[in-house]
């Protein structure tokens, strides 16, 4: 009950120090939003892109779920929310940008490394199998922290590579009008890497 409190407190906080001093940007914003980049990540609370990245509201669309999964294209009927999110992002708002931000100490990948079951999350991690197979397939006899880390690489890139099995997205990175991103926040040092396909590793962005 504390916490549901405090988020009153927190909307009225937020009602009289930014919205009342931002009315110009809530009053364009009602008009709609033209954001430029889609954001995909994890669901964790820790991890919360418009404030890592210091954005104001309608800087950016935002898809959150356990690890920043991305499944592959697959317009089979069934009802596939990050695909729907996808779809709107791309094909409606146009963004520009899409980045994969994936974390270090994520839950869903410690989930998929120890095969937790589950009603729901076991089957949504199995969208990262194949990551997790190629991870302990290199990297026999390493550390369990070793293999949480790589895996969490594994999925960001795994994540980018089903984005291109939308052939709209595809088209458009084609034509260089949509550029694809593969970012990791570690928590612990506070630092943001890239995914360099040239070097084949995740580099720190200066």
């Amino acid at each position: 009950m504390k916490s549901v409190k405090k988020l009153g407190s927190g909307f009225k906080r937020f009602k009289k120090e930014y919205f009342g001093k931002n009315s110009s940007l809530f009053k364009a914003l009602n008009k709609g939003q033209r954001p430029k980049t889609l954001v995909i990540s994890c669901s964790d609370s820790r991890v919360d892109p418009a404030i890592m990245f210091d954005c104001r509201p309608g800087e950016l669309f935002i898809v959150r779920n356990v690890a920043n999964l991305v499944p592959s294209y697959k317009p089979d009927g069934g009802v596939h929310g990050v695909s729907a999110a996808l779809e709107f992002a791309v094909c409606i708002l146009e963004v520009e940008n899409i980045v994969v931000l994936g974390h270090s100490q994520c839950g869903g990948i410690r989930a998929l490394l120890e095969e937790h079951s589950g009603e729901f999350i076991s089957q949504w991690m199995a969208t990262a199998k194949s990551a997790k197979n190629e991870v302990l397939a290199v990297s026999k006899g390493k550390s369990k922290k070793t293999h949480q880390k790589n895996c969490e690489f594994a999925v960001i890139k795994l994540s980018c590579n089903n984005l291109l099995t939308f052939p709209w997205i595809k088209k458009r990175v084609k034509k260089k009008q949509l550029s694809l991103y593969a970012w990791y926040f570690d928590l612990e040092k506070g630092l943001l890497k890239q995914y360099s396909s040239k070097s084949g590793e995740f580099e720190i962005i200066k």
